[in-house]
């Protein structure tokens, strides 16, 4: 169940994009809800927190919410910016899961879902929201 948890936690982290970043620069929080097809109950929130560089800020790859840990096997694709709005595909190898995600930014927050599917046919949802918190940590 974790190993699941932290793919779709992973597949937040965005890939290539061509058009401006609508995330600011500072320190974000953001908690995930997480539902998979089949589970007879709910798996808890998560929430961490991570820092926007002004330089990470400027580049659209930061665009999708970020998570701390880092999947190899996930690999976006269809990366795409409208005004504040960033969607993206996800394929990831080893687990053969497919799916996609969206976020929509305001100022200070955002609020996303990801949707992935399984080679059994199972299903995982997640349910995001992010909040800034000010200047990243010195």
């Amino acid at each position: 169940m974790k190993k699941l948890t932290f793919a779709l936690a992973v597949c937040l982290v965005s890939g290539m994009a061509y058009a401006a970043s609508p995330v600011r620069p500072g320190k974000w929080e953001m908690t995930m809800h997480m539902e998979m097809s089949g589970m007879p109950m709910k798996m808890p929130p998560t929430t961490h927190t991570y820092c926007v560089t002004k330089e990470q800020a400027e580049n659209p790859e930061w665009a999708a919410p970020q998570d701390s840990r880092k999947n190899a096997d996930c690999k976006r694709t269809d990366f795409k910016i409208d005004g504040n709005v960033v969607t993206w595909k996800v394929t990831c190898e080893k687990s053969k899961m497919t799916g996609e995600g969206k976020v929509t930014y305001t100022n200070d927050s955002f609020d996303g879902t990801m949707h992935m599917t399984m080679p059994n046919g199972g299903e995982m949802n997640g349910k995001y929201s992010g909040k800034y918190l000010g200047a990243c940590d010195k």
